[in-house]
């Protein structure tokens, strides 16, 4: 017995046993033809993988494993994978459903790597980035992910990341350029989403349309305005509201520019969005009837929202892809350029937005 599993020997043909969710310990697990089954094998594959025999190739090893995961009993300790190291991911919070999004591709994608992520959430009151690094060197990590750090933030001192470099700890960050950061860079076309925003807000015949994002020291922030000002026209710089990058903060911004005029917002998130829409409702406003609304990001709960939410979506699956990508890269020796790598949003239009009414 290894692990709980009983290879199949010459006095048990056929048959595998285990101490597996279905039964107490020795309770008749699958046989070898259910496994075979399962994968679309032959038994005689099966048994080659479960013992650890020569002559299988990777893909159907993976089938195997995979259905004898799927059956629901724990693999040979022997044909477990073993992590090639630990990485570190640093993030802002969870509330944000575009956090996890990125933590779970991330995850997904270290974990075809061999790699364990080590996850680090900032809470108010609780550890700070600085502190969190702090613990995931001490635990030994490979490299580390930042996603939506300091490092976008113009107002903090950069100097940390050029230390952390200093004792040559690779790391990537994720959303926010700053060129004081000597460090591979993933960004999403901010300035392209919000100019996407107004034009389609434009073409449903809005014309006094609004901007709802962030405080201004944040990059994305900065870079959202540009986009929506290169758009809508200097003169729309008046309906521009920098609040927090929440509920509240959009629920905040939508009073001002609803008593503005403005028919259609943009909005630095979605979660800005699912503030902007609560503010015209209690208004008595109707979404899209009065208000056209638009978020940025696209979570995977976003089209369930009332109404679905028309949004810029972020390429989070590419955007991971190539931040752990580039980190792997740092950790193998071989040196990423120290540059921005700028992915193409996509407007995804559903059910917040409308033509304005004449």
């Amino acid at each position: 017995m290894v692990d709980g599993v009983t290879i199949p020997g010459p006095r048990e043909p056929g048959r595998v046993r285990t101490r597996g969710p279905r039964g107490a310990a020795g309770a008749a697990a699958p046989r070898l033809t259910d496994i075979a089954a399962q994968a679309e094998v032959s038994e005689a594959t099966v048994s080659r993988v479960l013992n650890g025999k020569p002559g299988v190739s990777a893909a159907t090893r993976t089938r195997v494993l995979a259905a004898l995961d799927i059956l629901g009993y724990e693999r040979p300790v022997r044909l477990r994978r073993r992590s090639a190291g630990l990485i570190g991911l640093v993030v802002p919070e969870l509330t944000n459903p575009i956090f996890p999004a990125f933590a779970q591709v991330i995850e997904q994608v270290l974990a075809g790597h061999g790699y364990t992520p080590v996850l680090c959430c900032q809470q108010p009151g609780g550890a700070s980035e600085d502190e969190l690094v702090e613990q995931l060197e001490e635990s030994g990590v490979d490299g580390i992910v930042f996603l939506s750090g300091l490092h976008a933030d113009t107002a903090a001192d950069q100097g940390r990341y050029a230390e952390l470099a200093a004792r040559r700890v690779p790391f990537v960050l994720i959303n926010g350029w700053n060129e004081q950061v000597s460090a591979p860079f993933v960004s999403p076309d901010d300035h392209m989403a919000a100019g996407m925003a107004v034009r389609h807000l434009a073409e449903l015949g809005h014309e006094r349309i609004g901007l709802a994002v962030g405080p201004v020291r944040y990059v994305p922030s900065r870079r959202k305005t540009e986009g929506f000002l290169a758009a809508a026209g200097p003169d729309a710089e008046r309906y521009v509201r920098h609040t927090l990058f929440s509920v509240e903060g959009g629920h905040a911004a939508a009073a001002e520019l609803l008593d503005a005029g403005c028919t259609g917002i943009v909005c630095g998130s979605d979660m800005m969005a699912l503030g902007v829409i609560r503010a015209a409702r209690e208004r008595g406003l109707d979404v899209p009837g009065d208000v056209s609304v638009v978020g940025y990001d696209d979570s995977p709960l976003i089209p369930f929202t009332d109404p679905p939410l028309t949004t810029v979506r972020q390429p989070v699956q590419a955007m991971a892809s190539a931040a752990v990508g580039a980190l792997l890269e740092e950790i193998r020796g071989n040196p990423v350029p120290s540059t921005e790598y700028v992915f193409q949003p996509e407007l995804v239009v559903r059910g917040s937005t409308a033509r304005a009414r004449s």
